[in-house]
């Protein structure tokens, strides 16, 4: 165990004395925190220097990522800043991750959440802590802070949760609308790496190597885990806490931004949680908001100091002055892959739903929106299975080129409806919903939606979307093939947002039956028969408040940075091919020098340099949905102590009309020696997707 004394935090900012004075940290790089069955989970920990003789409440962040060196960089800023403020910050690694002990099997696993409300029990009973506990946490992290929350536990007082969602199923990046997402191949790819890496043998001991090697050795294939689970089964509603709401009792900050993808939760638990709750949606991506990208980035650490002062210390912090929602309404700019910081204002609600938030109807109908009623049309729709390239990406990470771009080609490739110019300046915030009768030639279809705003100039900016495997037209758990012949009535939810049309600007609603390289598409290329007989998009029309506009945050800030140098500068690439011979389209990223084209990093306190490269190509040929093919070859490589680890992946997805093809491979390599690898080849039945 080794310790480090720094200086931090505000003078201005009152200490946990009730004193203005600077606070000393201590920062414990390791230790382990016992479980019952024997298991050790490995804790980083930032506190008071004092702590041990004016204990503090604690903030517990339990994510499987790996402490030592997966997100030091990231960690060191933010428990450091909290720790200066009067707080115990505590990082733990899951069971079977980073120096843990154990093995991971899946994503929130009963063990995962045990061993959770064990940590905290753990936490409240050292001497330096006040026996009140935070649990916070963004993603992965964000997810179980909900799942442990409804626990129970009694050290556990409160809970942010960031960038996560209460149902799984609907909202994770597994599944959307009942269709398949490309990334959770991606998602799937990335575990193999970073659950393959090597713990350091400096803190486990010698067991580091067999501990290594019998995680390779065990390692599950993660996509094939969420490929078998095509419907939202109990697998899928363990761990989404909207079942139960109810079982939540600790009060709720629920985080989240524009361009990441789990945006839609926060108004869900806001409506649905009884505890006290607040929610924050700003425009950013999958990220801290005083982190954010796009920004403006905000002090995001000081409201949650706020937060963690009123429930863990019954400060009188105002906090729950603030509105039940604050959110960041996006302004017109031209559409480009990246912009930054996004034009707009905050706004807030006091209450949510929030009765100044109406639907207003659009009539979908064959000459476009209207407000009036129009005459019953069939329109037929079959899209090109390579329409959606340019929907950026499922979810946005804050680098550049993630965004979606211009519409226009993609609309080309679609059946639009356009209002007339707006005469005056419309505000939405929520969720768009479409509602129409569709009949297809085939068993299985999708269907996408996108609502755009379209310039005067004929540009086209994505502002939200949604898209519906129509056999889960009535139940994502019991979906029903389509009939032939049969019109079917369909509810089409796009993802929330916060955006203004300018007057002057088209509303402009965009149908298509593709949505490539964000979904894995249906078994066949279906047309789609629309009827425009009570076909309706329901806008969020939020009403202005006199307090718009008076939002305000404190300047994003954090702790001292982890000490870090650049070795080499990164690369990403992203980039769209269309052979107009073979009709084959073509989608390719790449990131070098770090998953984002980051650079490659050397950790100066540990000595150790991180170089992580992946490229992944997805190709689909405009006629046959049966060519889709997605493949990504990575490399993760490790310099430690005079010890050079690489871990490299390759995994590969196709699919017949019934069935879905998968493999992987892992291959690990000490001073380039291959140690130890793993191999995996499934064929999952398709189940109407």
């Amino acid at each position: 165990m080794s310790d480090r004394d720094q200086y931090g935090g505000n003078p201005n900012m009152q200490s946990p004395h009730g004193q203005d004075q600077p606070v000393h940290v201590t920062v414990i790089e390791h230790c382990f925190v016992p479980l019952s069955d024997g298991t050790r989970l490995a804790a980083r920990i930032w506190m008071p220097s004092d702590a041990p003789h004016q204990p503090v409440p604690a903030i517990l962040e339990y994510i499987p990522y790996g402490k030592r060196v997966g997100t030091r960089a990231r960690d060191e800023p933010m428990h450091h800043w909290f720790a200066a403020h009067g707080y115990a910050a505590v990082r733990v690694d899951l069971r079977g991750s980073g120096e843990s002990d154990g093995l991971l099997a899946d994503e929130y696993l009963e063990q995962e959440l045990r061993d959770g409300v064990e940590v905290i029990d753990w936490i409240a009973a050292q001497s330096w802590c006040s026996g009140h506990v935070g649990l916070m946490g963004k993603s992965w992290g964000g997810f179980n802070a909900l799942q442990i929350a409804a626990l129970r536990p009694s050290p556990l007082k409160a809970v942010i949760t960031v960038c996560s969602t209460d149902d799984r199923y609907s909202d994770d990046i597994h599944y959307m609308g009942g269709c398949l997402l490309n990334d959770s191949l991606w998602w799937g790819s990335i575990m193999l790496a970073y659950q393959a890496r090597p713990g350091d043998g400096a803190l486990i001991g010698e067991s580091w190597r067999k501990q290594w090697l019998d995680r390779i050795r065990h390692m599950p294939f993660w996509p094939a885990l969420w490929l078998r689970q095509q419907r939202r089964s109990d697998y899928w509603r363990h761990g989404s806490v909207c079942e139960n709401f109810a079982a939540i009792e600790t009060p709720v900050m629920a985080v989240g931004g524009w361009m990441d993808a789990y945006s839609n939760a926060v108004p869900r638990l806001l409506a649905g949680l009884k505890v006290p709750r607040l929610g924050l949606i700003g425009p950013w991506a999958h990220q801290y908001p005083h982190d954010g990208r796009p920004g403006p980035a905000i002090g995001f650490l000081q409201e949650a100091l706020r937060w963690f002062d009123h429930w863990l210390k019954s400060f009188e912090t105002g906090v729950m002055n603030e509105p039940m929602l604050r959110a960041y309404i996006e302004e017109w700019s031209a559409p480009a892959t990246w912009r930054d910081p996004a034009p707009g204002r905050w706004v807030a609600e006091p209450i949510w739903p929030s009765p100044r938030v109406t639907p207003r109807p659009y009539r979908i109908s064959a000459d476009g929106l209207r407000t009036t009623p129009a005459m019953r049309a069939e329109l037929m729709l079959r899209s090109p299975q390579w329409t959606g390239a340019s929907c950026g990406e499922w979810m946005g990470t804050g680098v550049p080129g993630e965004m979606p771009g211009d519409q226009r080609m993609d609309d080309g490739m679609s059946m639009t409806f356009d209002s007339k110019p707006l005469g005056a300046r419309v505000e939405i915030l929520g969720a768009p919903e479409i509602d129409l009768d569709v009949m297809s030639d085939q068993p299985v279809a999708q269907l996408c939606a996108r609502l755009c705003d379209v310039a005067p100039d004929g540009s086209s900016r994505r502002v939200s979307y949604g898209v519906l495997n129509l056999t889960h037209r009535a139940s994502h758990a019991e979906p029903q093939p389509l009939e032939a012949g049969q019109f079917h009535r369909v509810r089409v939810k796009l993802n929330d947002c916060g955006y203004a049309f300018r007057a002057g600007h088209r509303i402009r609603l965009a149908l298509s039956t593709a949505y490539w390289p964000l979904l894995w598409p249906a078994p066949a290329a279906a047309t789609l028969t629309i009827s425009t007989e009570d076909a309706i998009l329901l806008m969020p029309v939020r009403a202005p408040r006199a307090e718009d506009g008076l939002i305000r945050f404190a300047d994003a800030t954090h702790g001292p940075m982890a000490p870090t140098t650049k070795v080499s500068a990164g690369h990403f690439g992203r980039e769209v091919k269309y052979d107009l011979v073979t009709g084959v389209a073509s989608y390719v990223t790449r990131g070098e020098g770090g998953l984002f084209g980051e650079g490659v990093l050397r950790y100066d306190e540990l000595g150790t340099t991180v170089d992580h490269c992946l490229r992944r190509e997805l190709t689909i040929h405009a006629q046959d949905p049966l060519s889709a093919r997605y493949q990504l070859v990575q490399s993760d490589d490790l310099h430690r102590n005079g010890s050079h680890f690489r871990i490299a992946t390759k995994t590969a997805m196709s699919a017949t009309k019934d069935e879905f093809h998968l493999s992987g491979d892992l291959d690990a390599f000490e001073n380039g020696v291959r140690a130890a690898g793993n191999s995996w080849r499934e064929v999952i039945e398709r189940d109407l997707v």
